[in-house]
């Protein structure tokens, strides 16, 4: 929106200074927030799997630097619910001589994976149909947050392979 369009849309000229204000800040923060991203992207080494992140539907640019980046090295991971668990997509619950333990280590892990799967979720729920259908068939057993949960842990695992198998993302893959 433009300042002049502003003018037009509300007859009230406080709320239309407020409207401004608000734009011009936004727009600051936008050109920041760009100028930002193009000194990171400058200053880390991108690893050729990066491309191949970007394949996963609900992960782009930012999404896709943290988890290369959060992820690091692929082979401290034996196997991939290994690093399932240290991105907080699983529970940390385990069994022992029919007790539980491990119940209060709900902490352990990257909470910052655990973030940029969640919200890689979120987008791939909203924008590819075979993923939607995979959560709502969830949802409808359980709750919207596990199914989401469930979505999560799927993508963490497609891009644990991507990252260590240099493989590209396959959706009958991973949503079968």
């Amino acid at each position: 929106m433009e300042d002049e369009q502003a003018d037009n849309i509300i007859e009230d000229p406080n709320i239309t200074l407020a409207l401004k204000s608000n734009l011009a800040v936004i727009r600051c923060l936008e050109s920041t927030i760009s100028e930002i991203e193009k000194t990171v992207l400058q200053q880390i080494k991108i690893r050729p799997e990066f491309k191949k992140l970007l394949t996963v539907p609900g992960i782009g640019e930012a999404l896709g630097l943290t988890i290369m980046l959060e992820s690091g090295d692929m082979s401290r991971f034996q196997k991939v619910g290994n690093f399932s668990s240290y991105c907080r997509c699983v529970k940390s619950e385990r069994l022992s001589n029919g007790k539980k333990k491990g119940e209060g280590n709900s902490k352990n892990g990257n909470k910052y994976l655990a973030w940029a799967f969640i919200e890689a979720a979120n987008f791939a729920i909203r924008y590819n149909d075979k993923i939607k259908s995979f959560y709502q068939k969830k949802k409808s057993r359980t709750n919207g947050i596990i199914a989401t949960k469930a979505v999560a842990n799927k993508l963490a695992r497609a891009c644990y392979h991507i990252l260590k198998d240099q493989v590209a993302f396959d959706v009958n893959k991973a949503f079968t």
